[in-house]
């Protein structure tokens, strides 16, 4: 099953939204509660960076028996120093965003906490493609999914369709 959703830069307002829908759709998929926690936690972080400092961009959700893999793609400035951003507690986002309640330099680390697999890509000037993988086990009891992906649709859902 795939799934898309945009992800408007600038509008916390819609920070959340794609996370909360996949959150839902694996729900219904019976898939296990601990592995969507941390699908979600992983994907709001992502989603949360991308409006921060992605300038917007999108996430592609593939789910299949064997692993639920999320990429984001933003249109940033790119991440100039990818070991420096992996650490706990280091941050580039401004003054107004801190006060928000957001910018403490914790998105990337838990990503990597709640993933089995991080991946990021970044090219400064062109933007960052991350890509996040769990659970990496090979079979249907380790991702807790009970036989419903086989009956998933085959279309992909775009936003808007899945919710």
């Amino acid at each position: 099953m795939t799934l898309h959703y945009d992800i408007n830069g600038d509008d916390f307002s819609a920070a959340g939204e794609a996370s909360s829908a996949v959150k839902k759709v694996l729900a219904q998929l019976s898939v296990n509660p601990a592995v969507i926690r941390r699908v979600a936690i992983a994907m709001y972080e992502a989603e949360i960076n991308t409006v921060i400092h992605g300038n917007g961009g999108c996430a592609d959700v593939e789910i299949s028996p064997k692993q639920i893999v999320v990429v984001f793609k933003d249109n940033g400035p790119g991440i100039p120093d990818i070991d420096l951003a992996m650490k706990e507690g280091y941050s580039t986002a401004t003054t107004e965003i801190r006060e928000m309640g957001f910018g403490a330099g914790m998105g990337l680390p838990n990503m990597k906490k709640y993933t089995d697999e991080l991946n990021i890509q970044s090219t400064v000037g062109k933007g960052t493609t991350v890509t996040v993988t769990l659970p990496s086990a090979k079979s249907e009891e380790a991702l807790g999914i009970t036989g419903a992906i086989s009956k998933a649709p085959e279309t992909p859902f775009t936003e808007g369709e899945h919710s």
